[in-house]
């Protein structure tokens, strides 16, 4: 049951990536959706799921926000990384950003869309009530996370060329389809795992802090900034909002 329930997942994380793609010739707008619909996420989803799970503390601080914390300052230290081997190399970025972040943030996504395969797989082993609630959950925001694959791996890895003429008509970015097929397909493999395992409680939340903290770094420090370089529109900021209050209606709805 956890599996076919995990297909809906699938499928709405490739609409969430044909969306992104058809509308690339507005990106201020499409990154502005994006940062709004990973502010969410984290903030509405990942941690207080994470706080709840991982519930130990260290030195009176919660395991949970000391991974947040930490995965912020991880994803930093990789693009800063990646950023200066690129320079030493002499490597061409691409439009000022460098491919490989793109692609790790997209990977990140991948996992993230694993780990809802396994809640809802587990929350299927609890009873098929918790089972719907988790999967109606995860199938919502899976749209989201379908956008987000696409829109990062093609912001970082499309040439200046494919960028300017990914529009309606042009060609979407291969990286960009690889990434996307491989998250749509993470929620799938997941739920199929917990035939096999089941993933203790205190280790999922941790997972999940860190996951926020990292995506929260990419929404503050790199989505949102690229949409307004270009385009500090009043619309930008108004589908930034609406990306965070539709998070809200999917959390609330699920609840």
């Amino acid at each position: 049951m956890a599996v076919l329930v995990a297909l809906g997942a699938f499928l709405m994380t490739l609409a969430g990536g044909w969306t992104a793609h058809r509308v690339t010739d507005r990106r201020h707008l499409v990154l502005g959706l994006a940062g709004g619909l990973m502010l969410g996420v984290v903030g509405l989803e990942l941690l207080p799921e994470a706080l709840e799970a991982a519930g130990t503390e260290v030195y009176g601080v919660p395991t949970a926000l000391l991974l947040f914390v930490g995965g912020f300052l991880l994803a930093h230290l990789v693009e800063r990384l990646l950023a200066h081997r690129q320079a030493a190399h002499g490597a061409e970025e691409v439009n000022g950003r460098t491919p490989e972040v793109g692609l790790t943030a997209a990977a990140a996504m991948v996992g993230h869309s694993a780990m809802d395969g396994v809640a809802i797989g587990a929350a299927f082993q609890v009873g098929g009530g918790m089972g719907a609630a988790v999967a109606v959950a995860v199938i919502a925001h899976d749209f989201a996370d379908g956008f987000n694959t696409y829109t990062l791996t093609s912001v970082y890895g499309a040439s200046p060329e494919r960028s300017a003429s990914s529009g309606q008509g042009g060609p979407p970015c291969r990286r960009a389809l690889t990434m996307l097929f491989a998250d749509a397909a993470a929620p799938v493999a997941g739920a199929a795992s917990t035939l096999f395992l089941t993933l203790p409680e205190p280790l999922l939340g941790g997972y999940l802090g860190l996951f926020g903290g990292a995506l929260l770094y990419l929404a503050a420090a790199e989505i949102l900034p690229e949409a307004h370089h270009a385009h500090p529109a009043r619309s930008t900021l108004l589908c930034t909002v609406a990306g965070v209050l539709f998070i809200w209606l999917v959390v609330g709805a699920a609840h």
